[in-house]
């Protein structure tokens, strides 16, 4: 069989198993007409819903209007892996963009979010399989190893106990893998059904009276010190403030964050149940799990014992084109097969079940970014890099703040800037970024087969820490 021939018994989709396995909502009636609002929402992801449930909750008479062009939930919130993570592993690159006292505040932020998922699910009744399992990040190649290394070194300075450095056997004694080398645990982190938390937030944002309309794209966004108005082909919604929470579509021509951004994307393979195997090998405590590549390989496991794994290492997109190759790759999908059983060869002869891929919205400093516009109370948050599921709950409370106009700790976290750092505009940032990409698996590619890098590789993997961008966590 050729290796990028999609096995026949495999189901390789644009949305995968998570939306399959939470089951078909049917979508909510369109906006017809016109609407006066408090707050408009415009996209129906996590941040746009936790924005949403935030300010319902800060302010329990505002009007609030939520606008999605297709499904809530049913974009990349319901098709990622499901690593409900802090931002702990992010100290370092948030320490030197941030200070000390600051980057704290997002840390510690976003540990509490973890807490407010899970508080969430409990106390709303919502099953989306949450298990606080915590973060395992394993070094797979010598190159990687101590990769943490300055994370665990601030942390400790500043008084943190937010990592914890294991040698290989107490890797081993987590997940027994002949790939993996020593690692870092993570405690603050758990692990979800995105698209049943996503469905979730929807269902109970319903129930307390906010207006949500799908199948209703905003194709005009005007804004003025007087208010906000978000035009869809059949209505209009007037409001005082607005949130955008679009993801990599904000990437597109007339988005706020066009040369802001990148899109990449990342795709995903599950296999059958394997408990047995999960049992020999000790991964039974529910630990989300990476290795410590720039372009990462993601996994986790279900309750019913299955191996979710994913790699983000997907094309560089051009302009915002999100469909095709970000969501349907059978290379990637090859590629990333190829690694998961090279990582658990003990899955020979088991089967794969589903595959399927989704865009990634990535800033240039791998940090999530909230954007005010000019002239407007108008707010743009996107720039996850993949770790979304987590810090849109916190985000979504920044957000919340600012469009009710609240002064608090939560809207002035740094990642509020109105002057984010920019890409090179097309088509220099699409090919600058896919010579990068390629040049990053080159380079690590020969370090996990024990041979030094290129030159050539080398340098160009540099290109962007002298620039200014960051890359990886």
């Amino acid at each position: 069989m050729d290796a990028c021939q999609t096995p026949r018994w495999m189901k390789h989709t644009a949305h995968g198993y998570w939306l399959e396995e939470a089951g078909k909502v049917a979508a909510l009636s369109e906006l017809v007409g016109e609407r006066s609002a408090d707050v408009v929402v415009v996209g129906g992801g996590y941040t746009g819903l936790w924005a949403a449930w935030q300010a319902r909750h800060l302010e329990p008479n505002a009007s609030i209007v939520l606008l999605e062009a297709d499904v809530c939930g049913r974009g990349p919130s319901g098709r990622n892996g499901g690593f409900c993570n802090s931002m702990w592993f992010s100290l370092p690159n948030m320490r030197r963009r941030w200070g000390d006292e600051a980057a704290l505040a997002v840390a510690r932020a976003s540990r509490d979010a973890i807490d407010g998922v899970e508080s969430f699910c409990r106390e709303e009744n919502v099953d989306a399989w949450f298990r606080r399992g915590g973060y395992l990040q394993v070094s797979t190649a010598p190159a990687h190893d101590d990769s943490w290394g300055k994370t665990l070194a601030i942390c400790r300075q500043l008084g943190e106990d937010c990592v914890q450095p294991l040698a290989p056997d107490q890797v081993a004694a987590r997940c027994a893998s002949p790939a993996f080398r020593g690692g870092a645990f993570y405690p603050d982190a758990a692990t979800v059904q995105p698209a049943r938390l996503a469905f979730g937030l929807r269902e109970r944002l319903l129930a307390t009276g906010v207006e949500i309309h799908e199948r209703s794209p905003v194709r005009r966004l005007q804004g003025s010190p007087q208010g906000v108005e978000a035009h869809t082909g059949a209505g209009a919604v007037r409001a005082r403030a607005a949130v955008v929470a679009i993801g990599g579509a904000a990437k597109s021509a007339r988005a706020p964050l066009r040369n802001a951004l990148t899109v990449t994307s990342s795709h995903i393979v599950l296999t059958e149940p394997v408990p047995d195997l999960l049992a020999e090998i000790g991964w039974t405590g529910g630990e989300c799990i990476t290795d410590c590549r720039t372009m990462l390989h993601y996994f986790r496991t279900t309750p019913d014992g299955r191996i979710v794994f994913g790699w983000g290492g997907g094309q560089i997109v051009m302009g915002a084109r999100l469909r095709g190759r970000a969501e349907l790759d059978r290379h990637l999908v090859a590629a990333a097969a190829e690694r998961l059983r090279e990582y658990f060869p003990g899955l020979a002869g088991r089967r794969l079940t589903h595959a399927w891929g989704g865009p990634i919205d990535v800033s240039p400093t791998h940090l999530p970014m909230v954007v005010p516009l000019d002239g407007s109370r108008t707010f743009v948050a996107a720039g996850y890099t993949g770790n979304g599921v987590g810090p849109s709950y916190i985000v979504g409370r920044t957000l919340a703040s600012l469009v009710l106009g609240r002064r608090d700790e939560h809207s002035r976290l740094p990642f509020v800037d109105s002057s984010p750092q920019r890409v090179p505009p097309e088509p220099f940032h699409w090919l600058g970024g896919t010579l990068i990409r390629r040049a990053i698996m080159s380079k690590e590619n020969a370090e996990a087969e024990g041979h030094h890098p290129s030159f050539l590789s080398k340098a160009i993997s540099r290109v962007p820490e002298l620039i200014g961008f960051h890359i990886g966590r």
